[in-house]
């Protein structure tokens, strides 16, 4: 969410809008304003505010409208929708919560009943985003620990095959090391000593690595 929070307030007429600016321009809000339900619309696409005071009857658009294409669109970002309507019929009412809108408000427009319902929407726009957060880290997070786990069991898997030919001890060290460095080829000069250790070859076949180099 912005800071400070951003309102959008949709009406097609001017007085309405100055009345819902002013009493809440008080409270330090971000305030935007449309006249009508295509303006509204991209409005909302352009600056993407924290909430939408959102009037019913308005010319092109009504306001039902233009909350059921905000909430059909995948691109645009959760934010609450408050239904601000001169009728008190119940048809209305359902219609725009059906529509996606989370709250609505009669005209004339209580002050306290306004800036209360404005409160209240702005703290689940905020918890919304904290969870929207939190869930892309633990998706983030899930994706490195999993790939570390695959990179554990590569790790463990090479080992195993490594141990078929080389001391443990060895074979651990290559895994370790990224196997690049010492599984390269090398050149050296040696020194090579023949000499003949009477039942070293049937020692050598049944010892360990380790044990024939002690000997040795």
């Amino acid at each position: 969410m912005k800071t400070p929070p951003c309102i959008l307030i949709v009406d097609d007429q001017p007085m309405n809008v100055d009345i819902l600016q002013a009493r809440l321009a008080v409270y330090g809000y971000e305030l935007l304003t449309a006249t009508d339900g295509e303006e509204a619309l991209h409005v909302t696409k352009a600056q993407q505010p924290d909430l939408l005071l959102l009037d019913v009857m308005m010319p092109k658009m009504d306001g039902v409208e233009v909350c059921r294409q905000l909430r059909a669109d995948p691109a645009i970002p959760y934010m609450p929708i408050i239904m601000v309507t001169a009728k008190s019929d119940t048809e209305d009412v359902v219609a725009g919560l059906e529509a996606g809108a989370d709250e609505y408000l009669t005209k004339p427009v209580d002050q306290a009943a306004l800036v209360a319902r404005v409160k209240s929407m702005l703290r689940i726009k905020a918890l919304h985003d904290t969870v929207q957060e939190q869930a892309a880290q633990l998706e983030e997070w899930s994706g490195t620990l999993e790939q570390r786990v695959q990179d554990q069991v590569g790790e463990l898997e090479r080992a195993g095959r490594l141990k078929r030919f080389l001391a443990p001890q060895l074979a651990e060290l290559v895994v370790s090391s990224g196997g690049e460095t010492l599984l390269q080829s090398h050149r050296r000069e040696v020194t090579v000593v023949y000499c003949n250790l009477h039942g070293f070859t049937a020692f050598s076949e049944t010892a360990e690595p380790e044990e024939v180099m002690d000997v040795l």
